[in-house]
């Protein structure tokens, strides 16, 4: 796996990168970076995908963006940006976790195939993000709005913790020392909150970018982790009815957050059977796909 880096929408970005084909660019969370798709990588490229997994605006060693945007408007234009930048065709697929999640549903159209994973789709939370124990833990999103919430998060343990809640029994070590060297310091730890504070308004939009349609613009295979501890499997019931048709839903038994981490295999399978062939050339032998009956209790 190599490392690389690319110029793309006034974003110094580096990415991890292997084998050769069609783009699958792989983009990652919070408090994650882009080893995270270590396990999906190898599996891609065998496929015959070049997968690419960038490191987020702000994740180092990524550049700290000199606009300070962190908002969902950003980050598509960020996507829409590295597509072009590396080579990305209509062959091209998008896979996403958690914040990498929010661009893949606003520019799933513009890839042939497109996967969520963790966060549902626009307008799935709904009022159920407001019940008691979903708000417990969410309580991360709130702090982050205050003026306490670097010293916070850069507390021993704060990072690990969260971690180890949201994928109960995962043993996260290997992540967190990847996590510690991409945001430990300030200036990344500051820009990894930073889209938390664009998320609820308390950091203004920047105006740079158009707004993003509220619409999911094409089919997503979204997975989610049955005992995610971040967001709640009861937030997703609603996902299907929000998705485009041709869509797929599906949940996975005995995973949390980081369920690409937890279940690697299984979740691999999972999307390289919605991907399906690297070429266009192939693709004529792939039946179209719709909601999985029986798949879990969405």
């Amino acid at each position: 796996m190599e490392i690389r880096t690319v110029h793309a929408n006034g974003v110094e970005f580096a990415y991890l990168t292997m084998g050769e084909g069609p783009l699958a660019l792989c983009l990652h969370g919070f408090p994650d970076t882009a080893h995270t798709w270590r396990h999906l990588m190898p599996a891609l490229a065998e496929r015959g995908y070049r997968a690419v997994a960038p490191f987020m605006r702000g994740y180092a060693p990524t550049e700290v963006p000199a606009d300070g945007a962190y908002e969902e408007a950003a980050l598509v234009a960020d996507v829409r940006a590295l597509h072009e930048e590396l080579g990305g065709d209509a062959d091209a697929v998008v896979i996403g976790h958690d914040w990498g999640a929010f661009p893949v549903y606003r520019t799933a159209g513009r890839f042939r195939r497109a996967v969520a994973l963790a966060v549902p789709p626009p307008g799935a939370l709904g009022a159920r993000f407001l019940d008691y124990d979903q708000l417990k833990r969410s309580f991360y999103i709130f702090l982050f709005q205050t003026g306490v919430a670097e010293a916070a998060a850069a507390r021993p343990g704060f990072i690990g913790n969260l971690w180890r809640d949201w994928s109960p029994g995962y043993d996260a070590r290997e992540d967190l020392e990847f996590v510690r060297r991409s945001i430990g310091e300030p200036a990344n730890l500051r820009a990894a909150i930073g889209y938390y504070r664009s998320m609820l308004g308390t950091t203004p939009p920047s105006g740079r970018y158009p707004e993003v349609e509220s619409k999911v613009s094409g089919p997503v295979l979204y997975l989610h982790g049955a005992q995610d501890g971040c967001l709640s499997a009861e937030l997703t019931q609603d996902a299907p009815g929000l998705l485009p048709q041709g869509s797929r839903v599906h949940q996975v038994a005995g995973a949390g957050h980081f369920l690409h981490l937890e279940r690697p295999a299984e979740v691999n399978r999972h999307i390289l059977d919605w991907l399906g062939p690297a070429s266009s050339a192939e693709l004529t032998q792939i039946r179209p796909m719709g909601f999985t009956p029986g798949s879990g209790p969405f």
